[in-house]
């Protein structure tokens, strides 16, 4: 039970922090600003990664949540270049 516990809270920590990069990286990108939504959307891979890699998430989970991320991101950059 004691181990159930410490790994619940240190599981919660790296999927709230994946969860709120992410959300920043989102808002970025809804805003506009090239340069911040490029920062924040890098920000937001890395702790998708850095969760999958401690198996806090399923890689897939974060890798599609990473494509689609880099998507939007994509999608912003044509966007702004027309």
């Amino acid at each position: 039970m004691k181990q159930n516990e410490k790994r619940r809270i240190r599981n919660r920590y790296f999927r709230g922090r994946a969860r709120a990069l992410v959300r920043d990286a989102r808002t970025a990108i809804e805003s506009g600003d090239l340069d911040q939504a490029r920062e924040a959307t890098i920000k937001a891979a890395s702790a998708l990664d850095k969760a999958a890699v401690k198996g806090i998430l399923h890689e897939n989970n974060a890798s599609r949540r990473k494509g689609r991320l880099m998507q939007q991101l994509a999608d912003l950059e044509k966007n702004l270049a027309e």
